[in-house]
């Protein structure tokens, strides 16, 4: 089996955070997004499509054009990109949809692009203790209002996310050719259409992780600026697609990354696991035997995209 994917699991510490917000059940309450486990306690997390956002916000940090962003060709659709993977990274790596209501045999039909990046929440692993920040607004007192009065849910602790990118089809379109005798279909293939070239889809993946690496959302940060990008990663070259870090890394009982897991499961998945890598920045974990710094586990994930595209190590 040939190398296709790498995953990559994750942790990030915030001491004081409150990183996605939620919909508001009281007015003066800003809270943040939770899901509650089997036993009714709740765990903050921050939703898939912020860090998506995040992330793509971050490539165009770095210096990356992204695609445009107008409005939907229904009336009431989502807003589009270009919808062009060949001119733009975020098209290409985040994928689209965009539907059109047509006519006729084009009644319904829909320009999507699935996105080669796979990516999970940011879960935290320690639960919400009920903490909130008391604010009040005096802005108001300089024309006769009455101050302000709010408070926000915080929360401190380990997050974990993971990401999924599948190295063999970034650059790539799987075009569908219907042959038609009159009205009837006799044959359906798939075609698989370059975008663009080695050296290119290397370039947006690398792109990619080195926006990983400096990850950070620009929401809720006035108040309560944090640092969510990763200071512990579990990475793997697969030969096939699974998130297989993904429950896997944990903190043990003196809040430290616990290696003998994540030792369990490279041993478990060693048939389809070409290259793994365990890397910490010491500013924050332990550095344990097996591990890596930090700068060295993602400069070997560097060299796996290379290595994978044929092309020059960076």
């Amino acid at each position: 089996m040939k190398s296709n994917s790498i995953t990559i699991t994750y942790l990030s510490k915030v001491s004081f955070a409150s990183l996605n917000g939620s919909d508001k059940e009281v007015d003066n309450i800003n809270p943040i997004k939770k899901v509650t486990l089997h036993n009714g306690e709740e765990l903050p997390y921050v939703s898939s499509q912020a860090i998506r956002r995040a992330l793509r916000d971050k490539i165009s940090e770095l210096g990356y054009e992204t695609s445009p962003v107008g409005q939907s060709s229904t009336d009431k659709g989502a807003p589009k990109t270009a919808l062009n993977p060949i001119e733009y990274i975020d098209d290409d790596l985040f994928g689209y949809m965009d539907a059109k209501a047509g006519e006729g045999d084009t009644a319904g039909t829909s320009n999507t692009r699935t996105s080669p990046i796979r990516v999970e929440s940011l879960l935290a692993l320690a639960t919400y203790k009920g903490d909130l920040d008391y604010a009040t607004n005096f802005m108001g007192t300089k024309i006769g209002l009455n101050p302000n009065i709010f408070e926000t849910e915080i929360h401190s602790g380990v997050y974990r996310g993971t990401i999924l990118i599948e190295l063999d089809r970034v650059g790539i379109e799987h075009v569908l050719k219907v042959e038609k005798e009159g009205k009837k279909i006799v044959s359906r293939t798939l075609e698989k259409k370059e975008l663009v070239d080695n050296q290119e889809k290397a370039n947006r993946v690398l792109a990619f992780i080195d926006a990983l690496q400096m990850l950070w959302s620009s929401g809720r940060q006035s108040r309560f600026l944090a640092d969510i990008s990763p200071k512990f990663i579990a990475a793997g070259l697969m030969k096939s697609k699974n998130p297989i870090f993904l429950e896997a890394v944990d903190l043990d009982e003196k809040g430290e990354v616990d290696l003998a897991k994540l030792k369990t499961v490279t041993s478990d998945y060693s048939r389809f696991i070409k290259q793994s890598v365990f890397a910490v920045q010491e500013a924050v974990f332990s550095k344990q035997e097996g591990m890596i710094s930090l700068k060295g586990g993602f400069q070997l994930i560097h060299n796996w995209v290379n290595e994978y595209y044929g092309v020059k190590k960076d």
